[in-house]
């Protein structure tokens, strides 16, 4: 039996305010534990809570980049749980009318594009941390986070695939980071994503019993655990066996998904209106005004870029993957004006030696590739020794020329010099000079291959090959 696979997402959007969402606490990330609260989000007798208009002028944001629809009447709700590190006893949420419904994002996966439905996004505030003991069985409770302001992505049951999913993410992560709404740093919790998967026999309309996957801190962990998932189901329900539905945990130590509760077809929350908060209602002249400030999106980026610069497509969605990636390539073109060459560097060398770490983290300024680049095609520097040079600069964030001018790395273009070599080369290989008069010309590259080994990769190729040219029609 051929099975579908099903998938559905739901990201955690830490918002990038300075302030939570219901009072004047900062939302820094690494202060001590328990010393950015105070009564209003800690839940004390008496406090009422004041909504950041900042929140709702973000999630209007993210509701334009993906052509969702603007309620322009939402109101908030208090979602009841309990656990150790939602002190109010409820998390203040959205429920039956969100801020944004129905949007769209267009993913490529698997050598096909399609597009995937957003069902809702709503604000809510986060709750803390639990930090738990290696070494005693105590927890502790840090309620630093509680009160950060999320905007909850919902996702419809449109992804077919890990691949697709893990393709989402980082579009809906990408927007999020151009919008700069949020710094989608996966490690710090500030993008976290929950998945829901099932599969069904291929053809039938009806969705199969589903489970959650949480604890997925990375774009691979989510594919990863995906995956796992999608064969695990698949086993059981060719042996005759019935998935249950619950919440999983990943393991990435093990990599694998590990039980973390049941879960039945009942509502786990009960939702009320929030009686502290008064409904709130957009203009649309603020819509306006918001949508104004709406910068260069992915897409467009995308499709600019393969115009102005005339870039393949597949150089192009990587070099828009992220902004300041996109924005480097261009501060880069702008320093040496040949777009395919840096996109070459960057793709190739710039990304190799980051071994993924943030662009942030990189010494390199675009300028100083730009200059790199710039040297290579006007001759100072060959392109292997240019990579020496590339990795100096990664390392130590010195200029193209001083590096050059530390390790005595110029490139030699003194014809006399390399004359000198040339006529010293042919006189030793008088096998290898015979065979190339009588028409073997690809021996060329054997003669100037000579030349770089005597000159340690620092002659000048073309003027190589031109003074290899001369003295061997002789």
């Amino acid at each position: 039996m051929e099975f579908e696979t099903v998938i559905g997402l739901e990201i955690h959007a830490q918002l990038k305010t300075e302030s939570k969402i219901f009072c004047g606490c900062s939302t820094q990330f690494g202060a001590p534990p328990n010393t950015q609260t105070c009564p209003v989000c800690l839940g004390m007798p008496g406090v009422l809570p004041v909504l950041n208009k900042k929140v709702v002028e973000f999630a209007i944001k993210m509701g334009l980049a993906t052509g969702s629809t603007i309620n322009r009447f939402n109101q908030f709700a208090r979602k009841n749980y309990f656990y150790p590190d939602l002190p109010k006893g409820y998390q203040t949420s959205q429920f039956d009318l969100p801020i944004v419904e129905h949007g769209q994002v267009e993913i490529e996966a698997g050598g096909r594009k399609r597009v995937i439905g957003i069902t809702r996004m709503h604000m809510e505030e986060d709750a803390g941390k639990l930090i738990h003991d290696d070494q005693e069985p105590v927890s502790y409770v840090d309620l630093n986070r509680t009160g950060t302001p999320l905007l909850e992505i919902v996702s419809e049951p449109d992804l077919r695939s890990p691949e697709e999913a893990a393709a989402y993410l980082r579009k809906v992560h990408a927007i999020l980071r151009y919008l700069d709404i949020c710094d989608g740093n996966m490690q710090e919790g500030s993008f976290r994503c929950d998945a829901n998967i099932s599969l069904r026999p291929v053809g039938q309309e009806k969705l199969g019993t589903r489970t959650e996957l949480k604890n997925m801190n990375s774009f691979r962990n989510v594919q990863s655990a995906l995956e796992y998932e999608v064969r695990r189901q698949r086993d059981i329900l060719m042996d005759g066996g019935t998935i249950i539905q619950e919440t999983l945990l990943w393991n990435p130590d093990r990599n694998c998904t590990e039980s973390m509760r049941s879960k039945d077809d009942a509502h786990d929350y009960r939702y009320f209106p929030c009686p502290d908060l008064i409904p709130v209602r957009i203009d649309e002249a603020w819509i306006e005004a918001i949508r104004a400030t709406l910068p260069e999106l992915p897409e467009e980026r995308k499709a600019r870029f393969m115009e102005a610069y005339e870039l393949p497509e597949h150089d192009a969605s990587l070099l828009t993957g992220s902004r300041e990636l996109a924005d480097y390539f261009e501060l880069t073109v702008a320093s040496c004006n040949q777009a395919k060459k840096a996109s070459n560097w960057i793709m190739t060398e710039l990304l190799r030696e980051l071994k993924g770490e943030e662009l942030s983290t990189c010494k390199m300024g675009a300028e100083q590739l730009g200059v790199l680049i710039h040297m290579v095609e006007t001759g100072t520097l060959s392109h292997k020794i240019a990579k020496t040079v590339f990795l100096e600069m990664m390392a130590s964030g010195k200029s193209p020329e001083i590096v050059v001018q530390e390790q005595n790395l110029g490139q030699v273009s003194n014809e006399g010099e390399l004359l000198a070599l040339v006529r010293q080369i042919i006189a030793d290989n008088p096998g290898q000079v015979a065979e190339f008069r009588g028409g073997k010309t690809k021996l060329m590259s054997y003669f100037v291959g000579q030349l770089m080994q005597k000159t340690k990769g620092q002659a000048n190729p073309a003027l190589a090959n031109t003074l290899f040219t001369q003295e061997l029609a002789g």
